[in-house]
């Protein structure tokens, strides 16, 4: 699989007062990972900007214009925030280094791969706000760009400790768009919460995976290869884009391959397993044990803990998907069941929990 790197040597102009977390000695480690890239024969290439056009399927435009205007000048949009006379450039540049990803990618077609570096950060950036050394929402904006570019459906996974609000909230109500966060919570920004799953068409397509202060690197293993990775196999994105924390984006292509189904058993066992085919087989899973997995339409079960939260997760008998929580795993061995009202209940060990919460199908 091929991979390019983008990034600008424009990133070092954005400047911020002494001391402040979101430095330019940020940009002088991605010169370093660029010229290790270089040596390793991986094409380093300079993105272009994004146009004012592309900014607006996600910021308003009163709000770009008043980006536009601190050009020149240094100015504190909040305590975090503050722009310098080149914060333009750096932001609208960073955007489309996202932009250029994803071009680049379906360019490439499958197993194409992109990795945008970029500072200053987006993921907190809201439609009209600029947060958390944030100004436009990069990995936003190139989700925004791939469904003008036609695709369907498109997958952010966000990895950073701390919740990406922007991108969240930029994707609330839209189906198209799935929107997968782990991170530490309670934390800044203060969002995040396992109950925030998205609203109207868009109810389902919000999943965050609150950890504790202090998980392990088993708490994010469960948390993706029990959660995440299912949810995205069920979605079948045309697009996966990696929301990596502070100063990077990736994107990468992945074709429909999997439908997971997973859960508890009779004997509340719990289990994961997959077929490569959208309908009803045997598959082996974790542990021994067997479930069927599901045809397009057909109800399975699902459920699973993490980090002190029970998660399940599916589709009802109409194909609808669902996804809900409970913050009650105190018992031992229990699971969950998701309510018509997007709410879990607790089930004790030996009952067979299923996903039965009715949302909008996935096209």
């Amino acid at each position: 699989m091929s991979l390019t790197l983008f990034t600008s040597p424009i990133f070092a102009d954005h400047l911020t007062p002494p001391g402040h977390p979101e430095r330019v000695e940020r940009f002088e480690v991605m010169q370093a990972v660029a010229a290790e890239f270089r040596k390793k024969g991986i094409a380093v290439e300079e993105p272009r900007a994004a146009t004012e056009g592309e900014i607006g399927r996600v910021h308003a435009a009163e709000y770009i214009a008043m980006i536009k205007e601190t050009a020149g000048r240094a100015v504190a949009l909040d305590p975090d925030t503050f722009t310098s006379p080149h914060t333009w450039d750096a932001v609208t540049t960073a955007a489309g280094a996202a932009v250029s990803a994803v071009d680049h990618v379906l360019a490439g077609g499958t197993g194409a791969r992109a990795f945008a570096l970029v500072r200053p950060p987006g993921h907190h950036a809201e439609h009209a706000k600029a947060m958390g050394f944030c100004f436009f929402n990069s990995i936003a904006i190139a989700a925004a760009h791939a469904r003008a570019r036609g695709l369907s459906r498109v997958a952010i996974v966000d990895y950073d400790v701390h919740h990406g609000n922007g991108t969240q909230w930029s994707f609330y109500d839209d189906p198209s768009v799935l929107f997968v966060s782990s991170h530490q919570y309670p934390y800044y920004p203060g969002t995040g919460a396992a109950g925030d799953v998205g609203k109207g068409a868009g109810t389902g397509f919000t999943v965050n995976l609150p950890l504790s202060a202090g998980a392990t690197d088993g708490d994010y293993e469960a948390a993706y290869t029990r959660v995440a990775i299912p949810v995205l196999e069920q979605f079948r994105p045309e697009l996966v884009l990696i929301s990596a924390g502070g100063t990077h984006t990736c994107a990468l292509t992945t074709p429909p391959t999997r439908l997971f189904c997973w859960g508890s058993n009779a004997h509340g066992q719990l289990g994961t397993g997959g077929s490569n085919a959208i309908e009803s087989v045997p598959v082996e899973v974790a542990g021994g044990l067997t479930f069927a997995s599901v045809s397009a339409g057909a109800d399975h079960t699902c459920a699973i803990e993490v980090s002190a939260v029970a998660y399940c997760w599916g589709r009802n008998d109409q194909g609808q998907l669902g996804i809900g929580t409970t913050d009650d795993a105190s018992t031992p061995n229990a699971r969950a069941i998701a309510t018509k009202s997007g709410v879990c209940r607790s089930t004790p060990k030996g009952v067979a929990p299923a996903c039965i919460w009715s949302n909008r199908s996935i096209p």
